[in-house]
């Protein structure tokens, strides 16, 4: 067993040579964090704290427009694989769900259901005014809403709200409950609000 272990060492470390001692290394000089850009990452972090003060619908648009708006160019704000742009924001906002639709910047009521209980295995989540639920073809969905959830992120974090990504959610109950096709997949939900103070 010991001549067994010590082959495969040796066979790893030829196999691998960047896992052995002395592999190469390349020290970087520091991230020069002066642009606005450069601040507004550094000052990127999830928050799980929420006051229950209400998001104005400018402060919302603000925040949809950043996930998946359409911008100055007519394109929209983040990239879609194949440029399928099949992102799906549902938006839980004043005891409704609503449909993003980001090509018009409108929310159109997509339903009166309590979505709540699909969400909340966090006791912070109930705190948040608004929830972003994030679906789309399951192609690209995961990597469609990572990009729209980071631009919320960058969003919040220069303009001092909270918010968090969350995977600890009933994706079948929220599927079922949005009557997604069978083609389509829930990826994640996104609390946003003011910090609790």
């Amino acid at each position: 067993m010991k001549k067994f272990l010590l082959n495969t060492a040796l066979v790893s470390g030829l196999m691998f040579p960047c896992l052995t001692a002395g592999a190469e290394e390349l020290a970087l000089p520091q991230p020069d964090n002066t642009s606005a850009l450069m601040k507004i990452i550094d000052a990127r972090q999830s928050g799980r704290a929420y006051s229950t003060k209400p998001l104005s619908e400018q402060e919302l648009s603000n925040v949809l427009w950043a996930a998946f708006g359409t911008n100055s160019h007519g394109k929209r704000t983040i990239p879609t694989g194949r440029n399928l742009q099949d992102l799906k924001i549902f938006v839980i906002y004043n005891d409704k769900v609503w449909l993003y639709d980001g090509k018009n910047n409108v929310l159109n009521k997509y339903s009166d259901a309590d979505l709540m209980p699909y969400l909340t295995t966090q006791d912070f989540v109930k705190q948040a005014p608004v929830h972003l639920i994030y679906a789309g073809g399951k192609k690209y969905a995961e990597a469609h809403s990572g990009s729209a959830y980071e631009n919320v992120y960058l969003y919040a974090a220069e303009n001092g709200l909270a918010t968090v990504i969350r995977g600890l959610i009933d994706r079948d109950g929220l599927h079922k409950a949005l009557n997604l096709n069978d083609d389509e997949v829930v990826t994640y939900h996104q609390t946003i609000g003011y910090p609790a103070e």
